[in-house]
């Protein structure tokens, strides 16, 4: 579903995936309200969602359709790139960040990743999560982490916060591409949350994840 109150960016959209048989538009809205009534209606594998529409905008209506149809995946695709906007879409469970200067095919890449449970979080989005988030290491949380997640499962978690796919993971890790997405299932069902972005999110916000897994300085601008 595609979620733009600029009708000309809509149809430009769904140009761009008709081209492709595996990806179908079931839907075009114009505000976040639609966005999200449909989203609960239609049940879409993905979201295309801008941040400033009508009525409701994208940060509100990516939180309400998470919790309405937690199967959903939400793709933003903006011209802003704000830190706040980025952080609040992040919490919110966005499962990527694309700015509107992004190119057709990338765009269809993106879908098919986030489908196929994949973060869209390009290297300077964990940056910018980073700047906002305050890193503890209370020896309560991190006795829970080990307990919480295997020792394979850590090492998933922290490549996936490394901005890496699947496949690169699983190819440090010599293993197959579907045991990576075994242990993600298994890291989402743990640490009760629907997506890649939410567990990494999570993960910075509750110590699991320490600046020595990422590679940024937390102050860097």
């Amino acid at each position: 579903m595609i979620a733009d109150d600029h009708s000309l960016l809509r149809e430009a959209i769904r140009h761009a995936f008709d081209q492709h048989k595996d990806i179908e538009v079931v839907a075009e809205v114009d505000d976040g309200v639609e966005a999200v009534r449909l989203s609960s209606e239609l049940r879409p594998d993905v979201v295309i969602m801008d941040i400033m529409m009508p009525r409701l905008n994208g940060i509100e209506a990516t939180k309400q359709i998470r919790k309405l149809t937690p199967t959903t995946a939400v793709l933003i695709l903006t011209g802003y790139d704000d830190d706040r906007y980025v952080i609040g879409l992040l919490e919110a469970g966005a499962a990527g960040y694309l700015l509107k200067s992004t190119q057709g095919q990338s765009l269809v890449r993106a879908v098919r990743a986030v489908y196929d449970g994949e973060a869209i979080l390009h290297p300077a989005l964990i940056g910018k999560i980073l700047r906002y988030t305050t890193f503890t290491e209370p020896a309560d949380r991190i006795s829970e982490t080990k307990e919480l997640l295997s020792k394979r499962e850590k090492d998933v978690l922290k490549l996936a916060t490394r901005g890496m796919n699947n496949k690169s993971i699983a190819e440090e890790l010599f293993v197959t591409v579907g045991t990576v997405k075994a242990h993600l299932s298994s890291i989402f069902s743990k640490m009760e949350v629907a997506s890649r972005t939410e567990a990494i999110v999570k993960g910075m916000r509750e110590g699991w994840i320490t600046q020595e897994d990422v590679p940024f300085e937390k102050n860097k601008k």
